[in-house]
């Protein structure tokens, strides 16, 4: 009996460690869209770019650090809120706050709102990210 509550145990303090390295994502998607294949494109907007006309906001989300928080450099979030806009039919990945990482927190904290276009996106400034 103590061997299995020792593995169930360990399996839970598995699971809290890893739960507890990633950063805190809060989302709100008001307006889901059908979900974006693979092959559809997302643009990647900075605080300063310009968003498109005829455009639905999709939802939004928060990056922030849990205080264990590992991969949650710049590229990482990024690629996060890609994949999260596709699964909810966004198009657009927009930055409208960037914190970086400074004395308090060694992540990036990001508020980001996703939005649909029915242009073409491609035709759009946008973040360039580097390989890690």
């Amino acid at each position: 009996m103590k061997r299995i509550q020792k593995g169930i145990l360990r399996s839970l303090l598995g699971l809290l460690l890893l739960a507890g390295c990633s950063p805190k994502i809060t989302s709100n998607f008001p307006n889901k869209q059908t979900k974006l294949s693979l092959d559809d494109k997302v643009a990647l907007l900075d605080v300063t770019d310009t968003l498109p006309s005829d455009i639905l906001k999709v939802g939004d989300l928060r990056f922030q650090d849990s205080g264990f928080s590992t991969d949650c450099n710049f590229n990482s979030m990024m690629n996060r809120a890609r994949k999260l806009a596709r699964e909810n039919g966004a198009n657009i990945v927009k930055i409208n706050d960037k914190k970086k990482p400074d004395l308090w927190s060694s992540c990036y904290r990001l508020k980001i709102d996703l939005y649909k276009h029915n242009g073409d996106v491609t035709k759009l400034k946008q973040i360039k990210l580097k390989l890690d």
